[in-house]
């Protein structure tokens, strides 16, 4: 199976643009890269012949062995393709968790063994960094980053001949072609490649935030009064030993397996990153800065001794460390040479390089070519242009001008960026624009000017009348290899000036830290397989304990799902916040006066039902699904053919489309397309439409016993008999 049979399936096509000469923007060339370039992924020809052998499908849908697993993994992909398109979108949080989740799914393991890794940093960085003068968002950030370095691959052709030149021979690439079988197309076997380890770099290069954050909320506390850092107490870590030890079947297999001789004895996990970096990427003869035995020295100072680092705390080498350990200590993970380089990748992106190996801001700077580490190098990259769309946490952040988006345009080897600045802001930039000219002229004619004017994070961008390019892209170009003539990747940096929509943020008036949308999933998916039990628990009045005790259960039974049916209960608890909005309530965990909401009411359950259904049928339409007219069709057979019998019917999408038009254009349409779904929803019984209101009154306990929150009115409204 492949994406062209699961269209073929469902009488549409999935919509992937061209790359045409006008280039691609950020959205269209990361589809592009895991819908074509991609393809594939994940198959495996030895489980297709067993299929064959066995007449036994080995793929899972709703259930196990209902699907081929070729077909599953398609579906996987499709997954990620979505969960790409819906942030890019959005740029919301909930939406980058789609994407973690995929990956987790996909290539690490299921999500409830390494979430904590991720939750962390997201929830720590709300709660803890409003204390810190200077911080923004790195969950989304990260995913940014992730889709960023995606779309590059896609549209380079010279990063894609460097990365291939350094992996072709590798262990890794040749277990993916493995796996594959022995018609395996290589470029797409490397692209394979590429989205696993290039993953593991980007989305989880900054969850060591959590070891920053202390440092410098103590760092912060003494700037407000006056300090400098050099006269400050700070915060060093101890007790690491432990910590960076390596234990013994790590140990052998990193020297057997990996490196494959007998002196890559690593005790540590510090000697394991300076070796890999010194020798192994041979950095030390392109930066005569270092040895082995010295990066090894600076590995272990990090942590211990932030005075020799300019009173920094390096969150990137707690980053690698906790990656290293969660990976292949406590989930048993694949150690894998790949692996290993995205780790040093993470460890490279941040001080390390810029201040103890390159010193890129002195004159004898060489900037970070792709050849050497290709996954150290795209990270350094992308963390560099990804300034956009990021909450600012820290005190002066929040006040700073920085870009609310960027526009992209990538060509082959060549990227413009354009960061986009709130209009609203335009009388403070043509303040400091004009007062910028004047300084440059008083430079020009001698005159004594004094120091450059500055609007925060903005002044980097600005090129003013004497330069040829921005502060901003000349730091990138000190950092790594840009704009050599004909070599590598040519980067142009512009900003302009638009007017800022929140309309895809679908921000509202509910709020809280972070929503466990794992945790409601789980529950959402109990609530199905255990029906009866609930609907007891709830005239009992006992539904948080019911939820309580069963959690287990419930783990068990939402593991056993495919990563298709874990979003489709992820993607519904999403949507609670935009339903809320709809009647009127908010959620939140601060006490406030508003009267709490009890139970949803019939009206409640009538605006909300047809849009809960909308939603089901779009997720449903973008993840290869048709319609049926056949109600008693078999469970596994629907799963295989991919029909619904709740799916809009053939009646109403012909009524609904013009003439020539296909699904695509409804689904673009979205009064059209709610008018169609509206009545879809009026011709299906009352068990169907239960489905659709049902969950929500779970929503009410799950609030109260995953995250303390409560649901209230913003208006008093006349007491109603509830819906269920």
């Amino acid at each position: 199976m492949s994406y062209a049979a699961l269209e073929e399936n469902t009488k549409r096509r999935l919509r992937v643009p061209e790359n045409g000469d006008k280039g691609l923007d950020l959205k269209a060339a990361a589809v592009r890269f895991l819908h074509e370039r991609c393809e594939n992924l994940r198959f495996s020809k030895d489980k297709t012949n067993q299929e064959k052998e066995e007449h036994i499908y080995s793929g899972k849908s709703l259930k196990t062995n209902q699907i081929p697993y070729n077909m599953q993994m398609d579906i996987d992909r499709l997954c990620l393709e979505n969960a790409v398109k819906d942030f890019i979108e959005s740029g919301t949080a909930q939406d980058a968790f789609n994407i973690y989740f995929c990956y987790l799914e996909m290539f690490v393991g299921e999500y409830g063994q390494s979430r904590r890794m991720i939750e962390l940093l997201s929830e720590y960085e709300m709660n803890a960094s409003s204390l810190l003068m200077k911080h923004r968002d790195h969950y989304s950030h990260s995913v940014y980053v992730f889709i960023l370095g995606l779309a590059i691959y896609e549209t380079s052709s010279r990063y894609r001949a460097e990365y291939k030149a350094f992996y072709k021979e590798s262990k890794d690439l040749k277990n993916i072609k493995e796996e594959l079988g022995n018609d395996a197309d290589e470029e797409k076997a490397m692209a394979h490649h590429y989205l696993q380890y290039w993953g593991l770099a980007s989305l989880f290069h900054d969850i060591g935030y959590p070891f920053e954050l202390p440092f410098e909320q103590v760092e912060a506390y003494f700037e407000v009064h006056g300090s400098t850092r050099k006269e400050s107490p700070f915060v060093a870590y101890q007790n690491l030993e432990n910590y960076v030890k390596i234990n013994e079947e790590t140990k052998n297999l990193l020297k057997e397996e990996v490196y494959c001789l007998e002196d890559a004895d690593f005790q540590t996990t510090d000697e394991l990153f300076a070796y890999d970096i010194a020798v192994d990427k041979n950095l030390s003869a392109v930066y005569h800065t270092f040895t082995k035995e010295s990066m090894r020295e600076i590995l272990d100072g990090k942590p211990v001794h932030p005075e020799r680092f300019n009173y920094f705390m390096d969150h990137a080498y707690f980053s690698a460390t906790v990656l290293f350990k969660k990976l292949f200590e406590e989930m048993k993970c694949a150690v894998t040479k790949a692996s290993i380089d995205a780790m040093t990748a993470i460890i490279l992106h941040n001080s390390l390089y810029k201040f103890s190996i390159a010193f890129y801001k002195g004159k004898e700077n060489q900037p970070f070519r792709a050849g050497l580490h290709p996954l150290a190098y795209m990270l350094m990259l992308c963390d560099e242009l990804q300034c956009w769309d990021r909450t600012a946490y820290g005190r002066n952040s929040r006040t700073e001008l920085h870009p609310m988006g960027c526009s992209f345009v990538f060509r082959d080897n060549d990227i413009l960026a354009t960061y986009l600045y709130d209009k609203a802001e335009e009388s403070k930039i043509k303040s400091f624009t004009e007062s910028y000219r004047n300084w440059e002229n008083a430079v020009r004619d001698g005159k004594e000017a004094g120091p450059a004017p500055e609007l925060k994070s903005y002044a980097g961008m600005y090129t003013g009348n004497h330069s040829t390019i921005s502060k901003f892209q000349e730091d990138i170009e000190r950092i790594v290899s840009l704009n050599t003539g004909d070599e590598g990747i040519h980067l142009t940096v512009k900003t302009k000036l638009e007017k800022r929509n929140v309309r895809n943020k679908n921000t509202g008036l509910s709020n809280s830290n972070f929503i466990h949308l794992y945790n409601f999933a789980v529950a959402l998916n109990g609530r199905w397989e255990r029906t009866k039990e609930w609907e007891a628990a709830k005239r009992s009045g006992v539904e948080e304990d019911f939820l309580s005790e069963n959690r287990e259960v419930f783990e068990e039974g939402f593991r056993l799902l495919s990563l298709e049916y874990k979003l489709y209960n992820i993607n519904q608890a999403k949507a609670f916040t935009k339903y809320l909005d709809k009647i009127d309530c908010f959620y939140t965990d601060k006490p406030v006066a508003y009267e709490m909401l009890e139970a949803f009411t019939k009206e409640d359950a009538a605006v909300i039902g047809p849009i809960e259904h909308q939603r089901w049928l779009k997720e449903h339409y973008e993840m290869g699904w048709g319609y049926t007219p056949d109600t008693e069709i078999d469970k596994g057979k629907r799963e295989l053919l991919r029909i619904h019998y709740d799916m809009m019917s053939d009646e109403i999408v012909k009524d609904n489309l013009n003439g020539g038009e296909t699904i695509d254009e409804l689904l673009d349409d979205e009064n059209r397309f709610a008018r169609a779904a509206k009545e879809n929803y009026n011709r299906l019984d009352k068990e169907e439409q239960d489905k659709d209101t049902e969950p929500l009154n779970a929503m009410l306990s799950l609030l109260k016993l995953y995250d303390g929150l409560r649901i209230y009115q913003l208006e008093r409204r006349t007491q109603k008999e509830p819906a269920f």
